[in-house]
């Protein structure tokens, strides 16, 4: 029996490697792109079968990808504070680059289903929590607006030329071995007995561990269709970042008080909270609470140390 295909790209970062992971659980045959070196023993934990280092460009996807069953978009750039800087390379990362994938999908496989993990930032200021898939798109950073025209490319494509596709909007997406933002951030500092944060600390943010979004993501795979169906991907709770670094803290075994500047970051909405009603409906739930998941991130980065 031939094993089915998933081509993923940006398998070599931080959500892709888990959701190739995810697939060769299934018994895809995984093929990768993208940027990164893996070690051999890297490969087979994540289940790569093929890895191509290169960019993710419409001749690189017709050399490498072959004619997969699934398509996973996880390659692109995932961070506001880079949109900030340098949108116009968060637009060749995030807009042509999926351009790419969808033209590629296509003239080559069209029968192919793909996925694309969009992000939360497309809500921008939300005018109420939780969020539901149909409220309204109101981004406030170059990165959210880059996502929701990479969504409309996904839609168009599937209207146009009826490609079976599905968008997760994936919320705050955290987990062992990811090396940026908040808890990466609050975990170095706390190593250099530093406590000022920015922000008030009554953000609120919508967690969710990676194994619980790479699962979404290959649910999803099974309800793409040329209706394009959007859904959430958060755990539908919304926890104020004091409480989180609270945690973080109790964890790491610090005596430290928490400061909190007062000062925003450009780009960054007060508050993100999933409605996961539709998820739920899928068949899909998340299997790890936002307390278990800083516990096992905090004790990763002290045995990293």
């Amino acid at each position: 029996m031939v094993s089915r295909t998933v081509l993923v790209t940006g398998a070599h970062g931080f959500i892709g490697r888990h959701v190739c992971r995810a697939f060769n659980t299934h018994g895809y045959s995984v093929t990768g792109i993208g940027h990164g070196d893996w070690t051999v023993e890297e490969q087979r934990y994540y289940g790569v079968s093929k890895w191509h280092c290169a960019d993710v460009t419409l001749d690189s996807l017709v050399a490498y990808g072959g004619i997969p069953d699934v398509l996973i978009h996880c390659a692109g750039s995932g961070s506001v504070a880079f949109s900030m800087e340098k949108p116009f390379d968060d637009h060749l990362r995030n807009v042509t680059c999926t351009a790419a994938v969808l033209e590629y999908i296509r003239t080559a496989a069209p029968n192919a289903a793909l996925v694309y993990p969009s992000s939360a930032a497309v809500y921008g200021n939300a005018r109420r929590l939780p969020i539901h898939e149909s409220d309204p798109t109101r981004p406030s950073s170059p990165y959210g607006f880059h996502k929701l025209i990479a969504e409309q490319l996904c839609r168009s494509y599937a209207i146009n030329y009826g490609l079976s596709i599905a968008i997760v909007r994936c919320f705050s997406i955290y987990g062992e071995g990811l090396r940026k933002q908040l808890l990466w951030d609050a975990c170095r500092k706390l190593n250099r007995k530093e406590y000022e944060f920015f922000g008030s600390g009554g953000e609120i943010r919508d967690w969710l561990h990676v194994t619980d979004i790479s699962s979404l993501l290959f649910l999803a795979s099974k309800h793409a269709s040329s209706a394009c169906p959007i859904v959430n991907g958060g755990s539908g709770e919304g926890i104020p970042v004091r409480e989180i670094l609270k945690e973080v803290i109790r964890t790491y075994g610090s005596a430290l008080a928490l400061h909190f500047s007062g000062q925003s970051r450009a780009g960054d909405p007060p508050g993100f909270q999933a409605n996961i009603g539709l998820a739920l409906e899928w068949g899909w739930t998340p299997t790890i609470t936002w307390r278990q998941g800083v516990h096992q991130y905090v004790r990763w980065f002290l045995a990293a140390q």
